[in-house]
């Protein structure tokens, strides 16, 4: 079995010739080698003259609240000047890439189209491209797998287009960021000299935990693998008054309010005969300022996906959405969620789903809901867009 290494351990065994010239990286801290080590770190050991570094939403360390701007500021590990890429600008400025010759681009990727990463990743590209500035990704493997089989929408309709969804794709896309870049660099005529460092030893169908490395959380909220796997479908409660868990250990693997009796909804979900999830009630406090029901006991499920291999998220959401709202009708609502780049948190399923008018799916009758669902989580096209794009078998 050959060993996985991601894009960054395969640069550093290499010595290209713009070692030299004057780089820029767009990272956070969980973008590390194999062994753990720091991207930044491990390119600094290797003496490639790093310049300064561009961070993206939750800034550098990884622990900014979620759709909190970030600030410019300086890295307490390496003492280069960080450029926020979430703040007053999306992209880096023409003075911010006028002193560097090429722009590294290594940021761990969760494989779901509403995580911001992907897209600071496209500002980046076309600001390389306006700018005349060569852009290397160094890649990484998708941690819930490249199986496009297990792609889910649905797809964006650019009417809907936010930063949590620029461009058409479905919102789990099953690819890389390489990939996801190359694809893009082509079909948006972006025009970047664009080159993509491949990871090693990764098969498609393989999950974060066949890497043979250790997790890192790759933001506040995503924890664990297991929140890898449900944040597609579970970061829909985000648009409602139902908490997803945030303020917990458990963020994306609970779902809860301080009126639901979790028993119940366990119970029916689990009468729904999905082995591939394990639901059990759950009570949480979460203890959070920037979270719903903040210091309040709430009720709820806990979710364990079991058959990784099998698992649909967005779907398990929708269904689990719409059952909490059949079961709540007097408290169930439909939320704002304001972000920096959405201030007044309007429309945010809208934006999360890539869809208008979404919240009229859930009234309709369970069979048409059911059958609505199941056409808008297909994307069979996906498969055949994407193909002349993809790195790995």
């Amino acid at each position: 079995m050959v060993m996985m290494r991601y894009g960054i351990d395969i640069l550093l065994s290499d010595s290209p010739y713009w070692k030299n010239e004057r780089i820029g990286l767009v990272t956070n801290h969980a973008a590390t080698t194999r062994d753990s080590v720091p991207s930044r770190e491990a390119m600094l050991q290797q003496q490639f003259n790093l310049q300064k570094l561009f961070s993206p939403e939750h800034g550098l360390d990884v622990q900014g609240a979620d759709g909190h701007e970030m600030k410019d500021g300086k890295d307490v590990l390496t003492g280069l000047p960080v450029i926020s890429l979430y703040s007053n600008k999306l992209a880096p400025s023409k003075e911010d890439l006028a002193d560097l010759d090429v722009v590294l681009f290594d940021i761990p990727d969760v494989g779901t189209r509403f995580y911001t990463y992907l897209w600071t990743m496209t500002h980046v590209m076309e600001a390389c491209a306006a700018n005349q500035k060569k852009m290397i990704i160094l890649d990484r493997p998708n941690p819930v797998s490249g199986n496009l089989e297990l792609a889910e929408g649905p797809m964006l309709d650019e009417t809907q287009a936010s930063f949590i969804g620029r461009w058409p794709i479905p919102i789990r896309h099953s690819c890389t960021l390489g990939e996801l870049a190359l694809y893009f660099n082509a079909t948006k005529n972006i025009r970047c000299e664009l080159e993509v460092i491949k990871c090693e030893g990764w098969n498609r169908n393989d999950l974060q935990p066949d890497w043979g490395t250790r997790f890192i959380p790759t933001s506040p909220a995503i924890q664990s693998f297991q929140a890898m796997l449900l944040y597609p479908g579970l970061c829909l409660l985000e648009a409602t008054n139902i908490s997803e868990g945030r303020g917990t250990d458990r963020s994306f693997c609970a779902a809860g309010a301080p009126w639901i009796k979790g028993k119940a909804i366990a119970g029916i979900l689990n009468d729904m005969g999905l082995d591939d999830v394990s639901v059990t009630p759950f009570t949480f406090t979460p203890n959070d300022k920037n979270c719903k029901y903040y210091d309040q006991l709430c009720g709820g499920v806990e979710l364990e996906v079991r058959q990784p291999a099998f698992f649909q998220s967005v779907s398990y959401g929708l269904i689990l959405t719409r059952l909490i709202k059949q079961m709540y009708p007097q408290h169930f609502q439909w939320a704002p969620y304001p972000t920096l780049v959405n201030p007044t948190g309007k429309q945010h399923l809208d934006k999360l789903l890539g869809i208008a008018d979404s919240e009229k799916i859930f009234e309709l009758p369970l069979p048409k809901f059911i059958a609505e669902v199941t056409r808008l989580t297909q994307c069979s096209d996906w498969k055949d867009e994407i193909s002349g794009y993809l790195l790995y078998a």
